[in-house]
């Protein structure tokens, strides 16, 4: 296995993490300064990080119904709390992307640096379902722009499903996962968000859960979220 892969494995980061980790110089296989995130590893290799061996974990993956003003970070210096502290499990746990303080809902947790990977990254497009309170309904104009794609200061956005959730609610569903996107969207058009809520990520749904609860998801549910990024390698 690739070096920045078994670390991701091994719950040490993601492995875009571990690949700068390795960069840093703070990786060494068999006691050597190892620099190559490519380079073949295994459990018997003697990798370490900062000088602390690395092995394998078994890997989990959480779902969290995060609150408000919780944000989704592995550690949190200020007075909120992080979202991996809504979770009993003795793994090193870490947010599969972002989920703003001032949203709620769905948001995943794992020690699997590869399937965060392809959960998150732009290629797999991976799908996030979200349901917004807006300040005013939303009329058919803005609906339109919103599955054609809005223009945004960084760059236009791919076209987004969208439709009506209530009298002013509105249930969207992208494959990114820009900075503040849907709230940033919705200004675009015309509009404003009250409140957010991500429903869905991949086949996974929020559903009854409750606020500030979690959940690991069984070994079907972790296959499926496989599934929904249509992996074209070899995972071991």
């Amino acid at each position: 296995m690739r070096l920045a892969k078994y670390l991701a494995h091994s719950g040490v980061a993601s492995r875009r993490m571990s690949e700068k980790l390795i960069a840093a110089g703070r990786v060494t296989v068999g006691g050597e300064l190892c620099t190559d995130p490519a380079r073949d590893v295994d459990h018997e290799s003697g990798v370490e990080i900062d000088s602390s061996p690395v092995k394998p974990e078994a890997r989990e993956v959480w779902l969290v119904h995060k609150p408000l003003d919780v944000t989704s970070t592995a550690k949190e210096p200020g007075k909120r709390r992080a979202v991996v502290d809504l979770v009993r499990s003795e793994r090193r746990l870490y947010p599969v992307g972002r989920l703003d303080a001032d949203s709620t809902g769905l948001i995943l947790l794992t020690n699997d640096g590869e399937l965060a990977n392809r959960l998150t990254h732009p290629r797999y497009g991976v799908p996030k379902v979200y349901r917004a309170e807006l300040r005013q309904p939303p009329h058919d104009v803005q609906l339109r722009k919103l599955r054609e794609g809005v223009q945004l200061d960084d760059g236009p956005t791919a076209p987004a499903k969208a439709r009506r959730a209530g009298d002013r609610g509105v249930e969207i569903t992208i494959a990114e996962g820009r900075n503040r996107q849907i709230r940033r969207m919705i200004e675009q058009v015309g509009n404003e968000v009250v409140s957010l809520q991500r429903i869905g990520f991949g086949s996974i749904r929020l559903g009854k859960l409750g606020e500030g609860l979690a959940r690991r998801l069984s070994k079907a549910e972790v296959k499926r979220l496989w599934e929904d990024s249509n992996p074209d390698d070899n995972r071991s």
